[in-house]
């Protein structure tokens, strides 16, 4: 069994290295005319491209085969104020460049859709703004030529606004109104409120997607399920497609604060998992979610040198080893 890891956006040991550089609404309203607007937002975009493009190389060159792209790389985009304008074909060349980057050397990358973009709203303006922002999402991808199957975007299922049978009907007829090109990337995630692994899992099933299991949210929700009893079925939602099933992994930060995101994950709250996954022997990815982001990959690489039955295969990647 193959575990491999990534993190998110943001690496903390890349000089210059964010892709989050950006402008807020006051700020840009505050500029003298629309060519000076459209300059600055041209002027970041081209900045958070050459991070991307950098940080992907920084990645390779430290054997990290997953990332997830910042949901910013186009400033102010969805925003209702902020005029449309062609943010793909001013840069198309640079997509390019990072997209073949991507193929060629066989790296898994993803995005996750900010809080605010819900499928099973009942507010069908926030619906259609939600379309909108998976749409600018989707374009990302397409002007990278990154496939369906290669890049995805995760989604939670969303509220349950008084009613969680009638949201997760909602859910699966709102999906439906989707693009079909855009619905081809979207994977479901459990959370840590609203909706459990096995509550998602159904959904999944129903729509034939895959879905992205949370270990934390798990832990946070799970209205006493065993995860052990749903991830046979979990990985399966995966069998269509060309990358290995994904799992979300953090740890609390504190007994007050059990949904917060600690800064490292603690490597026996991942080893819990782990060992229970080991009976599938399912090769599989892992997204790390740590507040310290590449530095708590490296963390948890050193730390899993210390665990029985774990074998370094890279700088981001094990194997399980049966003993």
């Amino acid at each position: 069994m193959i575990v491999r890891f990534g993190y998110v956006a943001l690496p903390l040991n890349l000089h210059n290295g964010s892709p989050n550089k950006t402008i807020t609404y006051k700020r840009f309203t505050q500029l003298p005319d629309k060519e000076t607007q459209l300059y600055k937002l041209k002027s970041l975009v081209k900045e958070n491209l050459d991070a991307t493009r950098r940080i992907l190389i920084y990645n390779k060159a430290h054997d990290i085969m997953l990332y997830r792209f910042t949901s910013k790389l186009v400033p102010l985009v969805t925003h209702e104020e902020v005029f449309e304008w062609n943010y793909i074909d001013e840069f198309k060349a640079v997509y390019d460049v990072i997209g073949s980057y991507v193929k060629e050397n066989n790296l898994r990358v993803s995005a996750h859709p900010d809080h605010f973009t819900v499928i099973n709203t009942p507010n069908q303006d926030i619906f259609r703004s939600s379309l909108k922002d998976l749409e600018y999402h989707a374009n990302i991808f397409e002007a990278m030529n990154l496939s369906e199957k290669e890049a995805k975007l995760v989604l939670h299922v969303g509220g349950t606004y008084g009613n969680k049978e009638k949201s997760t009907v909602r859910f699966v007829e709102q999906f439906s109104e989707i693009d079909k090109k855009i619905r081809d990337r979207i994977i479901l995630e459990n959370d840590d409120k609203s909706y459990t692994a096995k509550e998602v899992l159904k959904i999944c099933k129903e729509l034939s997607i895959p879905m992205v299991l949370d270990i934390h949210h798990h832990w946070c929700n799970s209205d006493g399920e065993k995860i052990e009893n749903l991830l046979e079925d979990i990985f399966d939602t995966w069998r269509n497609e060309v990358q290995p099933p994904k799992i979300h992994a953090s740890s609390p930060k504190c007994l007050k604060q059990p949904k917060a995101h600690a800064d490292f994950v603690d490597v026996s709250f991942l080893m819990e998992f782990i060992n229970k996954a080991k009976d599938l022997d399912y090769d599989f990815d892992v997204m790390i979610e740590a507040k310290k982001k590449d530095d708590a990959l490296f963390k948890l690489m050193e730390d899993l040198k210390l665990q029985d039955n774990i074998e370094i295969l890279s700088g981001a990647s094990i194997k399980y080893k049966t003993p």
